[in-house]
């Protein structure tokens, strides 16, 4: 699969969200990653309807949700999901995991299933044919700015094993947290191609770099393309 940028809009200045949405048209990046957080299934409140709403006037680059609210199944259609998007919903975040799954196949979307880092990777079994995907976070969630977990990498190459030998190549593997050049070309080597990217990468710096900032990312990855 090709390698993607999901850029983190949690990590864009307000003042500046025009100017760097358009960068992003420029430079082609694929997504734009949407942290959608309650308080409650996360400690932090993330970006709301009103903003995804917002986001669409501005742009038509396609929006990765990632829904970290706790029983997500019953909020799906406040969102305003596209069939362009994908909706990244958390295994720990509904005791119908399955259920939310197929409310979400509703929309036409995308659909990928995030775990935590102390998730195992078993929780994913049951479910493959319900999804498109799978957002493996590499921090804990909830705020940007922290340091990669080192098993994590780790947890990506298992995932890989086993998708191999479920025969479900054909599932996406997004990572999400500190994906810096360097982590991100590890991270693509094992098997990832759609990379989340906030302050560690592409919203280093001020708002001139980030261009620079996007081509260095796909350099990192371009080799594994």
């Amino acid at each position: 699969m090709n390698s993607k940028i999901s850029a983190s809009m949690m990590c864009s200045d307000l003042i500046d969200v025009k100017e760097t949405i358009a960068i992003f048209e420029k430079e082609g990046v694929e997504y734009l990653h949407i942290d959608v957080m309650d308080g409650t299934f996360v400690p932090n409140f993330g970006l709301g309807v009103d903003y995804i709403r917002g986001l669409r006037k501005l742009t038509d680059i396609p929006l990765d949700l990632h829904l970290m609210i706790k029983d997500p199944e019953y909020k799906l259609q406040w969102i305003g999901i596209k069939d362009t998007d994908i909706v990244s919903i958390h295994y720990e975040s509904s005791f119908q995991v399955q259920r939310a799954l197929d409310w979400l196949a509703l929309y036409g979307c995308k659909r990928f299933l995030a775990i935590n880092p102390a998730t195992p990777i078993n929780a994913l079994e049951e479910v493959l044919d319900y999804i498109d995907g799978i957002n493996l976070l590499m921090v804990n969630p909830g705020f940007a700015g922290q340091k990669i977990i080192p098993s994590t990498i780790k947890k990506v190459q298992k995932v890989v094993n086993m998708l191999n030998q479920a025969d479900r190549r054909d599932i996406i593997i997004e990572v999400d947290g500190n994906i810096t050049c360097e982590n991100a070309a590890k991270l693509r080597k094992i098997g990832a191609s759609i990379f989340v990217a906030g302050t560690s990468s592409i919203f280093k710096g001020v708002l001139d770099e980030y261009s620079d900032n996007i081509k260095a990312l796909r350099e990192s990855v371009s080799f594994f393309s």
